[in-house]
């Protein structure tokens, strides 16, 4: 919804209907991938980014980890029958370190991923992931690292991640885990999608345009040529 300044009113959001889904929580079975510094090359080799679109993506996730030269698989997780409808990835530190392509979070997204819970993510990678609505969760080594072992004794255990209370919680046991302030203030309002917050925003955006000394008059569409895109627009 718009302030009366035409500005975006984020607050507004809070108690009422969101442009994008609210995300407070995931649950679901565990996935580790053990390793620091593993950079989105690795996540998603630049061959496959080739695409008009991200569909399909999912396929190549991790691929040269998973696949020798002459595509013999190799011993890694995402090859791993145990962990094949995980959708709680849980890696080290640094993760998503590199090259800031947003193909690796989309990539792990249509694999299946919700959330994801480390010792630390590179600071464009959980940007990233924010715009999908996935979760970057970060607790200390010993919590990942005990948590990851946890996943491979008894990958078929539940891991519930509390987004709203910045938990983890599996197996009797309970993470103090830590969201970025402000990725949690989009997830949790569901104000995470800029696209539908624009779209939300229709009046504030129009009048943004019509500012801008660089946007001709007859480039803002008005509300009856279809500009208006939320319904009951103030």
């Amino acid at each position: 919804m718009s302030g009366s300044d035409g500005e975006i009113d984020h607050e507004g959001f809070a108690g009422g209907e969101a442009p994008a889904e609210k995300v407070t929580e995931v649950s679901g079975t565990g996935i580790p991938i053990r390793g620091n510094d593993i950079d989105t090359d690795q996540i998603i080799p630049s061959r496959f980014m080739k695409v008009v679109t991200f569909d399909g993506l999912g396929q190549f996730a991790f691929f040269d980890q998973r696949f020798d030269d002459e595509d013999n698989e190799k011993d890694h997780p995402f090859n791993d029958d145990r962990f094949r409808d995980a959708n709680v990835l849980v890696v080290n530190s640094n993760f998503g370190c590199g090259s800031s392509r947003e193909h690796a979070p989309q990539a792990l997204m249509r694999w299946g991923i919700d959330a994801i819970v480390g010792e630390s993510f590179a600071e464009i990678f959980a940007g990233n992931c924010l715009a999908l609505g996935i979760p970057t969760v970060t607790a200390d080594t010993e919590a990942i690292e005990a948590l990851q072992a946890s996943i491979e004794d008894d990958p078929d255990a539940e891991i519930h991640v509390d987004i709203e209370d910045e938990r983890v919680v599996y197996d009797d046991e309970e993470i103090d885990a830590t969201v970025n302030d402000a990725q949690r203030k989009a997830l949790v309002e569901g104000v995470w999608d800029t696209t539908a917050l624009m779209g939300a925003n229709a009046n504030a955006v129009r009048e943004t345009a019509r500012s801008l000394p660089y946007v001709p008059a007859e480039h803002v569409p008005s509300p009856e040529d279809g500009g208006d895109a939320a319904a009951g627009d103030d």
